[in-house]
């Protein structure tokens, strides 16, 4: 008997079917882009483009390569990890409760914001607003950045290595770190186009999953 040695026999279920998905979801919007994304990604709910799956589709939708590319990379790398230790069931659990987690606290920003572009009368806020509605959200990195809080609750003291700079530093640290870095740029508004606080809504509803589980002596 051949004992089978390919990679995608040693990923955990859960994991390697959310990476196959995300692919799949990824090579039909390289085709069709604007169906893709008018359809899938998430939009305001007050927006003519909202559609209910929205919420839960998003999180399997890409804008780009490197988007993907580095999202998948997080996944395979620390989802594998998470997966074995939660389990099947848990871990599926876990990554849509961060991923909704994420587009809950999304959107309940972009819902403060509107309270103030609609309560300005001026043609830069109608602009502003008409904007919002049709800028869509998309991406899994609210899960991920669950996912790497699982990781450094569960491992808080493996060290981490990223590939640029190449500094290392233990689990809970660097996930500290990324979480104050989100909660700047969030509320600076210093990087537009990225959703800080999706990754801030998937790394708290991580913690408190996590928090809930080991309270529970479900872990």
């Amino acid at each position: 008997m051949f004992e089978n040695n390919n990679i995608l026999s040693r990923i955990p279920v859960v994991t390697k079917n959310l990476l196959l998905i995300n692919l799949v979801m990824f090579i039909a919007t390289l085709i069709n882009e604007d169906f893709m994304v008018r359809t899938f990604a998430m939009f305001y709910p007050s927006s003519p483009m909202f559609r209910w799956w929205q919420p839960l589709t998003h999180m399997f939708m890409h804008g780009g390569f490197w988007h993907i590319f580095f999202n998948m990379y997080t996944l395979f790398m620390f989802g594998m990890v998470v997966e074995r230790a939660l389990g099947t069931r848990k871990f599926l659990v876990f990554y849509f409760v961060t991923g909704l987690g994420a587009v809950g606290l999304h959107t309940f920003t972009e819902w403060i914001q509107v309270q103030s572009l609609v309560a300005d009368a001026s043609i830069s806020a109608r602009s502003a607003y008409a904007d919002l509605l049709r800028t869509p959200m998309l991406g899994a990195s609210g899960a991920i950045y669950g996912v790497l809080i699982a990781f450094a609750m569960l491992y808080p003291e493996a060290t981490m290595t990223l590939i640029f700079p190449p500094i290392t530093l233990r689990a809970k640290w660097w996930v500290a770190i990324f979480a104050v870095i989100e909660l700047v740029t969030g509320i600076t508004g210093s990087r537009l186009g990225i959703a800080h606080f999706a990754h801030l809504g998937g790394m708290l509803f991580g913690f408190l999953l996590i928090y809930y589980w080991r309270k529970r002596k479900l872990l």
